[in-house]
């Protein structure tokens, strides 16, 4: 176990943006983490601050972070039994979130080809319920393994437990801060169920020239709608959706659209209305905004960008801009889904 002080993140977080721990280390199994923790209440840092990050592709530093943190690196993928319809497959959380939808569907395992391409390691994918064109993790979990920081037990989460909401669950909400995810057992399906009225993948298919539907052609066609519309994090720092899409009731949506007759909303159960914060981001403006290194994308609204050295600060007060504008012109109060640190 190597403790490293006042390290850089700079390298370990998607929007690029330059903090440092004041401790860093990683673990690769539960022991290592047991020694980490042992080694935190050992040290005689102030408040003790602790962040576990993984692939770091949903979080925004605004500063340096006077405490330790934590890189889960646990690894593994195991094909744990089958029945007639599914596979269950566990996976460490540390391994890469796209490269296992990849080793998926190599492996003729359906249910996560609409989920490709998205960045960040499977451990984060459960803890705000990752989701794409039409297709949630809830749809695929089946349950999970989580370190709990103070009485030190395994414990296991199944779908219930882990309260799925849209982009949330009981890890951001009631038991923030006080579990490390080990692993996440996923139920995929060995006879695919396609899923291509979402979005623009029937679209992109045709434009394939796809002839027989299959995982891995619409794996590839996601791929190419989202290299299409959004930015590589390896060329521009960015978290992808930096907002969650805000739900409306109905009667209020059909007020909007009154006044805005092309306005996007999805309807929902409970009389409820999705509509498109990046519409009603763009409609205020932003889109392809930019103030030094910081600005909003030009191809989509909803990802805001870091071009070289932005702040953290400024990324957070380029939110907040949007966030009062969208609520001043719609009425419509905008949640951030990217974790602020």
């Amino acid at each position: 176990m190597q403790i490293q002080e006042n390290f850089s993140l700079r390298e370990l977080n998607s929007f690029g943006i330059e903090a440092t721990a004041k401790y860093f280390a990683s673990f690769a199994e539960v022991e290592d983490l047991e020694d980490l923790l042992s080694a935190v209440q050992l040290s005689s840092i102030v408040n003790q601050q602790m962040l576990v990050l993984g692939g770091g592709s949903n979080i925004l530093l605004t500063r340096n972070f006077d405490g330790w943190v934590l890189k889960n690196e646990i690894l593994g993928i195991q094909e744990l039994h089958e029945d007639d319809a599914y596979v269950y497959v566990k996976v460490g959380a540390g391994e890469n979130w796209h490269s296992f939808v990849q080793y998926s569907i190599d492996n003729g395992w359906a249910g996560l080809e609409n989920l490709s391409l998205i960045p960040g390691n499977v451990g984060a994918s459960p803890m705000q319920n990752i989701g794409a064109y039409g297709v949630d993790l809830r749809d695929v979990f089946w349950d999970l393994e989580a370190y709990h920081l103070q009485d030190k037990m395994v414990h296991t989460f199944t779908e219930e437990d882990c309260e799925f909401g849209y982009r949330e669950s009981v890890f951001k909400n009631k038991y923030k801060g006080q579990f490390v995810i080990l692993n996440v057992t996923f139920r995929l399906h060995k006879k695919p169920v396609f899923h291509t009225s979402y979005g623009a993948i029937s679209e992109e298919l045709q434009k394939m020239g796809i002839k027989e539907l299959s995982i891995r052609a619409i794996s590839q066609a996601v791929i190419n709608i989202r290299r299409s519309k959004l930015p590589d994090p390896a060329q521009v720092g960015n978290a992808g959706s930096f907002f969650k899409n805000p739900t409306v009731t109905r009667e209020y949506f059909e007020e909007l659209k009154l006044e805005y007759p092309e306005i996007v909303g999805y309807s929902l159960p409970g009389d409820q209305v999705k509509l498109a914060a990046g519409w009603m981001i763009e409609k205020c403006g932003w889109k392809g905004w930019r103030k030094g290194d910081a600005g909003c994308h030009e191809k989509q609204a909803l990802v805001l960008v870091n071009y070289g050295e932005a702040k953290g600060s400024e990324i957070y007060s380029l939110s907040q801009e949007i966030i009062e504008s969208v609520e001043f012109r719609f009425g419509v109060i905008l949640e951030r889904e990217v974790n602020i640190i």
